[in-house]
């Protein structure tokens, strides 16, 4: 009796812990679901519909979780040349880290880097017209002249009768304060107000002849060039027009300064001038001010750029190598891990000039080392290239020499029309 109990209780139970477990349903065509996918219509089980922090941690986990797989990557390809794109090739792929994902990570690092490379205030800021080294220049004199004056001021200047003398050096100086506070104020206006345009040109020109004064007196074509130009800043400074004044850059192919071309329709050969019109505008005042927001704005627009160099690089390798049999994808593998070695020499050749530049008041020798392994970083890159083609593609040291001079030609002449384009985009940005 008792065992028929059991027997009897052991389905009710079985049928009660069944029936609490929860049936997933597909939230398409509404069939159970028994693993990640719907098996009826293919449908994600995992709904996209989640909390924006989730998304984006999901995301930044995707790019950056490279684990154990980034000591394994990272190492031999700075080291050793084709090996990973070898290893990926022959199928040895889990152990690394893809290579879209590490050209991604690798670039976002590098040109983060490179604007505070280039922009940061670490004594190597580029100013393409220098005019901020011109103004710290000016800065500095008014400094020193004021200095002289205090210094002046100290001086008791007395006549045999106690009558306090006029002082004529001190009279100079202050004049010549008054004139170098002028010229900042002009380096320091708005290029785009009224006359400014002109008369930052003029002062710039003034301010070099000046500091040639202090050196000693000037030859006499030299003076005569700086009477010239006070003259035509004060005829600016009033809104006069100088008949002997320079001409304003122009890109067109006429004598107004238009560009007009045969082939295109009158339509579009206004459009073109006013483009080039606008372009040079923007040229003037970005080289005739301060250069910064330029080089942002080209820095900004390189990643985007070299995105679209990539696969025209491969497209080139593919050519090039046409009878190696490999696929345009194994050729863009090439292109990816080669650009990822190029951006990881850079940015660590960059680190390292920024340690000897840190290092050379205080450890000259330790600084040194620093200097001359930045620069084997930088020998190392064709080296390594070369290497890299030779190994992936398996041929002799002279068919490779030779394709890798062409492809280093031709690649180059890319570079400089994606720098050209950066540019251009860089100054409508402005």
């Amino acid at each position: 009796m008792p065992t028929n109990e059991l027997i009897e209780t052991e389905p009710a139970a079985e049928t009660a812990v069944v029936s609490t477990v929860e049936i997933k349903e597909c939230e398409n065509c509404h069939q159970p679901l028994n693993g990640p996918y719907c098996a009826n219509c293919g449908q994600e089980a995992d709904s996209k519909l989640k909390y924006f922090w989730v998304v984006i941690m999901h995301l930044l986990d995707d790019i950056l979780s490279f684990d154990s797989r980034a000591s394994r990557t990272v190492w031999p390809l700075v080291t050793r040349p084709a090996f990973i794109t070898n290893e990926y090739f022959a199928g040895r792929r889990v152990h690394y880290v893809p290579p879209i994902r590490l050209y991604l990570f690798i670039s976002i690092i590098f040109f983060l880097t490179l604007n505070f490379f280039i922009g940061g205030d670490n004594n190597k800021v580029i100013n393409i017209n220098d005019k901020q080294a011109l103004i710290t220049q000016v800065k500095g004199h008014i400094k020193s002249l004021k200095v002289d004056k205090i210094e002046l001021e100290k001086i008791p200047k007395v006549d045999v009768e106690g009558v306090i003398e006029s002082n004529d050096e001190e009279a100079r100086l202050k004049a010549d304060i008054a004139t170098f506070n002028g010229y900042l104020s002009d380096l320091n206006s708005d290029y785009g107000v009224g006359n400014n345009k002109k008369i930052i040109k003029i002062t710039r020109k003034l301010v070099e002849l000046e500091f040639d004064k202090v050196k000693g007196d000037l030859p006499e074509d030299e003076q005569a060039r700086f009477d010239a130009l006070i003259t035509s800043r004060v005829k600016a400074k009033k809104g006069e027009v100088d008949s002997e004044e320079e001409p304003d850059l122009t890109i067109g192919n006429n004598g107004d300064g238009t560009i007009t071309f045969d082939f295109l329709s009158d339509e579009h050969n206004k459009k073109l001038s006013t483009f080039s019109k606008e372009l040079t505008g923007k040229f003037e005042k970005a080289f005739n001010s301060d250069t910064g927001p330029l080089i942002e704005q080209i820095i900004g627009k390189l990643p985007q750029l070299m995105f679209i160099l990539l696969p025209l690089f491969a497209f080139l390798l593919k050519i090039m190598f046409i009878f190696s049999k490999r696929l345009y994808m194994e050729h863009l593998t090439v292109a990816l891990h080669s650009h990822s070695f190029i951006f990881i020499a850079i940015l660590l050749s960059e680190m390292l000039e920024l340690l000897d530049d840190y290092l050379e008041p205080t450890s000259p020798s330790i600084a040194n080392f620093f200097g001359v392994v930045a620069g084997g970083l930088l020998l190392w890159i064709p080296i390594y290239l070369f290497l890299m083609q030779k190994k992936v593609y398996k041929q002799g040291y002279f068919f490779t020499l030779v394709k890798f001079t062409i492809i280093g030609t031709i690649y180059s002449m890319m570079i400089l029309v994606t720098g050209l384009i950066a540019f251009v985009w860089g100054l409508m940005g402005t």
